[in-house]
């Protein structure tokens, strides 16, 4: 038999607990998943090849991965939209496209884990600079404040997840390289 403390206590535990879920669960804020580690030598790979020449020393990167192939699409990419575009003549197996499509549905966030070696900066929303800088593999001697204006800068990469097949044989990624003038391309490699 429990006291009238103890009963008084449970009692009001026991109302207590649905409005401290409520609360819970609007108090903490839903946190973007980061892109696992073994996605960023496939970015490495495409800031390679199509971006980097021998007289970059800065690229600015979107925080947030992107989950639209072109700026004017409103949503993120199904995999019937996906098969429609028919992209690489429609040899793209079935695998990699869901696995694509699904791995991007809600933005991730990228962290300091590229190397394609040169320095790089993160910039959320509107091209806001996060105080995070970082180099990739070899670091440069220089800080950016010492020569602004003078630095050949890519400015503004947007990542989107890597989708890749079930025997992990063929990889899908898109790439976006966003311009002040309003010029740019986008990229699915």
């Amino acid at each position: 038999m429990l006291s009238w403390r103890e009963g008084l206590f449970v009692l009001s535990m026991a109302l207590l607990q649905p409005a401290m879920a409520t609360v819970g669960a609007v108090a903490l804020p839903e946190q973007a998943e980061s892109v696992p580690a073994d996605e960023y030598p496939f970015y490495d790979v495409a800031v390679d090849a199509k971006f980097l020449t021998s007289q970059t020393r800065l690229i600015i990167l979107e925080r947030m991965t992107t989950t639209r192939l072109h700026p004017d699409q409103p949503f993120a990419p199904t995999v019937a939209w996906f098969t429609e575009q028919a992209w690489f003549d429609g040899r793209l197996p079935q695998d990699l496209i869901q696995d694509f499509v699904a791995k991007n549905q809600h933005p991730s966030r990228l962290d300091a884990r590229f190397a394609f070696g040169v320095r790089y900066r993160f910039v959320s929303g509107e091209g806001v600079p996060e105080t995070e800088a970082a180099f990739s593999v070899m670091p440069v001697a220089w800080s950016v404040q010492d020569l602004e204006g003078k630095l050949d800068t890519i400015d503004r990469l947007a990542f989107s997840r890597v989708g890749r097949t079930l025997r992990g044989d063929q990889a899908l990624l898109y790439v976006a390289n966003h311009r002040r003038d309003g010029t740019g391309a986008g990229f699915l490699l």
